[in-house]
């Protein structure tokens, strides 16, 4: 069945606007304390991110769509897309609350039991609490059906056996919301079968094996579970039902501007490059990256103000993603070419190679990282009733 594609022209409000440069002095204030470095990759240390969460709790900013019930300050996704805009151009070290804000916390107030609710949902909001998904398994990647990572029902709970990959932070995290096998698939429904958990990684039997990239940083894991033990109140929705809210958290995760500006720096860099007045070759160049990342923004924009609405833009998000993943790993090549005829003016070149050279390594796993781009087109395609 096809579904009719919508953007709507979504303009952010006055609200918003105010909320922006509240954000950037917030920000230009942590850079004066050198909390992070805007120019680059923020590595940083874990206790400068967890100093820097509570920070931004204080603020309010962490669960602001929320009830206030949880310690959210029920504001608008329109509000939230600012600050999210703001840290990712900022090149902020957002790493220990940003997936409980964006899809862990959204799922766990539709899905979980009201003491778990209680219990975790606060800790999010004073920016205690890191996060991790549980969904890529080895063998199948983003095909998320296809998971074999099995919770055997015993007493009180379940037993987990299997592995996920690619599990962004896992190492760091304090608890992974985590989609495993509770029964077989059915020819009629291959999405039959599995189940949503939330699983404390300090259970015993999980352990988090690194997995290398090219640029130095610890990010990705294998996650292999042996006999872990998830008790029953830490399942969340439906037992074996859980590809429906598996979508709906999908569509957060995959429609935000963290999904086109990770290698945005090298951009703001070329830029300061060129100077003032860039040649026509140079000028041309920007203005097509400008005008696309225009583009990308005002489709990330609307599907904000779809979730904003209550909707599920299952396709729309899978759409951002992909353009913007595919945009963003483009970029630094782009940009070096452009950069080729920088005149060799003292001390010009340096600081954009460097960033340039760090983007480089960080590009190949951005089509990977939220869902492949051979699995969003597939479900693209099927949003348009092509498959």
């Amino acid at each position: 069945m096809s579904s009719a594609l919508t953007f709507d022209p979504i303009r952010l409000p006055e609200a918003c606007q105010v909320l922006r440069q509240e954000v950037r002095a917030f920000l230009a204030e942590e850079i004066a304390m050198g909390t992070f470095d805007p120019t680059g990759a923020s590595i940083g240390n874990d206790d400068n991110a967890r100093a820097f969460a509570k920070r931004v709790a204080a603020k309010g900013w962490i669960g602001m769509t929320w009830p206030k019930k949880y310690g959210g300050r029920e504001r608008s996704f329109l509000e939230r897309y600012v600050v999210t805009e703001e840290c990712r151009i900022a090149n902020a070290p957002v790493s220990v609350f940003f997936t409980a804000d964006r899809q862990s916390g959204p799922t766990i107030i539709k899905y979980g039991s009201e003491k778990i609710k209680q219990s975790i949902l606060p800790r999010i909001v004073q920016g205690e609490l890191h996060f991790c998904i549980g969904m890529s398994e080895p063998g199948s990647g983003s095909d998320l059906f296809a998971a074999k990572t099995k919770a055997t029902k015993t007493d009180g709970g379940y037993l987990i056996n299997g592995t996920k990959i690619w599990t962004s932070n896992a190492h760091k995290a304090d608890y992974m919301i985590g989609l495993f096998r509770t029964s077989a698939s059915t020819k009629e429904n291959r999405r039959h079968g599995l189940t949503s958990f939330l699983v404390d990684m300090k259970t015993a039997g999980i352990s988090c094996n690194p997995i290398g990239q090219m640029s130095g940083l610890r990010e990705f894991n294998e996650v292999v579970f042996q006999d872990a033990f998830i008790p029953d109140d830490h399942v969340l929705g439906e037992i074996d039902g859980a590809w429906k809210q598996a979508t709906t958290e999908l569509a957060y995760e995959r429609s935000g501007p963290e999904r086109f500006l990770e290698t945005y720096y090298v951009l703001t860099e070329l830029v300061r490059a060129v100077g003032p007045d860039p040649d026509t070759r140079s000028a041309e160049g920007i203005g097509r990256l400008v005008a696309q990342l225009h583009t990308l923004r005002r489709m990330s924009v609307s599907v904000a103000g779809m979730l904003e609405a209550g909707k599920e833009p299952v396709v729309e998000s899978s759409i951002v993603k992909d353009l913007g993943t595919v945009w963003e790993q483009e970029l630094p090549a782009k940009v070096r070419s452009l950069a080729a005829f920088i005149e060799p003016v003292p001390g010009n070149q340096p600081p954009l190679a460097r960033r340039l050279a760090f983007a480089t390594k960080v590009a190949p796993k951005l089509t990977i990282q939220g869902g492949t781009t051979e699995v969003l087109r597939g479900i693209i395609a099927r949003g348009l009733g092509l498959r």
